[in-house]
């Protein structure tokens, strides 16, 4: 029995992104506490999000479509009645948005300005603030979490460690800001709080998405799947300081509007626009392409003409950015690099959010829901987030609590803690080489020996939180090894084919 301080909520959310602000505002029956280790709406990658929200809402567009981009995408990975399910209801989630007071961006006759993104086979991508969609979405939601009397708010806390009962999750062990311990029993408890990306050395996105939720789903007994298909976005910008804060994003939607990428000499990497094996092809095609001219020297993204002269009002972020770097795209290129951006992989889920350990459900970049497959179509994790979480908050709503007896429980191993320092840059260094954009048999072999000794040496210094997030790390690294052939965005050098069996998946 815990002599830690006990608290109850009907259900606890950890992670205060698009997918569990959803999850918060869609329970509107349950008692809700939401946990978050920074202000609510920025502890995760949400707020960052440049491109936008797909949804088939333009002249000749269809929910099918997108359906078939998304299966395409995903080179065959993906399940198909998940796929339909997201895509046919994002007209709807647009609409929620708005009569929450999203403001849409819209041409001088009021119609949406969709733009194009990679592999999109339209113009699909509903924009807010032009490039500062990630921004302007989590201001409205943050809003109407604030407005909503049934969300108990717990900002700077972290969790830490599940807790089980003999039913399965009870809620979790907490760390408050000053580090006062807190037992949160919930009768059901949602991850929503990021992927693993902030693991790599080269990453775009919040910090805080570190494997922490994969972590805490692995120790209540929750299997993780698909952990080898790590999206890697083409153009970060390339951070001459070799800094290890994350690599800002220059948003696919400036390809889309007519960016070119470049080689070290200056050549175009890719011929023409807008076709697998173009500037916009699929996003491991391109980011491959680029990870390769760094090898050779460097990669660039050419602005010049008349992108350039309405960056500021077309794409806002970007011109900010241009000025905070001190570069001009009138005249100048941007260095750019592949970094780490989106895991499709993570905590394996049902069609309705939950794990196979009962109290406990995923959504989320932390969730393996069955959606993008080997490899993500741009701008659909945010639609994910929204359609899921919502869907997912509104099902416990209805269903109601989970039953449980009185406060016997039991506290798993801490494992959810904060992550930092020497052993956290070693793992990003180590899993850059090993499971980066290009991979081969050797170095997933030595990258996972020298998991295992890193491990160890975590678990001898008593910091358990690091040993889990580079345990974490090696089931990636694994299953990356298991994978022999290539598929998505699991590229090998020394592949032994295709992937023959798109079922198969690595546990």
């Amino acid at each position: 029995m815990s002599m830690v301080p006990v608290t109850r909520n009907d259900l606890l959310v950890i992670g205060s992104g698009a997918a569990g602000l959803s999850v918060a505002l869609g329970a509107t029956s349950r008692r809700v506490c939401l946990l978050t280790p920074e202000r609510i709406g920025e502890d995760g990658s949400s707020v960052l999000a440049q491109g936008g929200i797909a949804a088939a809402m333009g002249a000749g567009d269809c929910a099918e479509q997108h359906a078939a981009d998304t299966l395409v995408a995903g080179s065959g990975m993906a399940q198909p009645d998940a796929v339909r399910r997201l895509t046919h209801a994002a007209a709807a989630t647009i609409q929620w948005l708005q009569d929450l007071g999203l403001v849409p961006d819209v041409d001088p006759h009021g119609n949406l300005c969709l733009g194009l993104e990679a592999a999109h086979s339209r113009p699909r991508i509903v924009h807010a603030g032009g490039d500062r969609s990630g921004a302007m979405l989590m201001a409205i939601l943050r809003a109407a979490v604030l407005a909503a009397g049934q969300v108990e708010l717990r900002e700077g806390w972290r969790a830490i460690a599940p807790l089980l009962d003999n039913q399965g999750v009870a809620g979790a062990r907490v760390r408050a800001p000053d580090g006062r311990l807190l037992d949160l029993l919930a009768d059901d408890t949602v991850l929503a709080c990021g992927g693993l990306t902030a693991l790599y050395a080269c990453h775009t996105g919040s910090r805080h998405a570190d494997g922490a939720g994969h972590a805490f789903a692995v120790a209540a007994g929750a299997p993780l799947r698909d952990m080898e298909f790590v999206q890697f976005h083409p153009t970060a910008l390339a951070i001459p300081d070799g800094s290890a804060a994350a690599a800002p994003l220059l948003s696919e939607a400036l390809r889309g509007a007519g960016a070119r990428l470049r080689g070290a000499d200056g050549h175009l990497l890719f011929d023409s626009g807008g076709l697998p094996g173009s500037d916009l092809g699929p996003r491991d095609e391109v980011a491959r392409a680029v990870y390769r001219a760094v090898l050779r020297g460097a990669a660039w993204l050419d602005l010049r003409g008349e992108l350039a002269a309405s960056l500021a009002v077309r794409f806002p972020a970007a011109a900010a950015l241009c000025r905070r770097i001190g570069i001009d795209p009138r005249c100048e290129l941007l260095p750019v690099m592949p970094a780490a951006h989106y895991h499709m992989g993570g905590v394996a889920v049902d069609d309705h959010a939950a794990t196979c350990v009962p109290g406990l459900h995923a959504v989320g970049e932390v969730a393996a829901a069955g959606i993008h497959g080997a490899n993500r179509l741009a701008s659909n994790s945010l639609l994910e987030a929204l359609v899921l979480g919502r869907a997912l908050g509104d099902r416990l709503s209805r269903t109601g609590s989970r039953k449980r007896p009185s406060a016997r429980f039991k506290v798993a191993t801490a494992v959810a803690g904060s992550f930092e320092g020497p052993l956290r840059e070693q793992l990003a260094a180590l899993l850059w080489r090993c499971a980066g954009p290009v991979r081969d048999g050797i170095t997933l072999d030595e990258g996972s020996t020298r998991l295992v000794a890193l491990a160890a040496d975590a678990l001898r210094a008593g910091h358990t939180a690091a040993a889990a997030r580079i345990e974490v790390a090696r089931s990636l690294v694994e299953a990356a090894t298991r994978r022999r052939c290539s598929v998505g965005a699991h590229f090998r050098s020394d592949a032994v084919g295709f992937d023959g069996d798109r079922d198969a998946r690595a546990a």
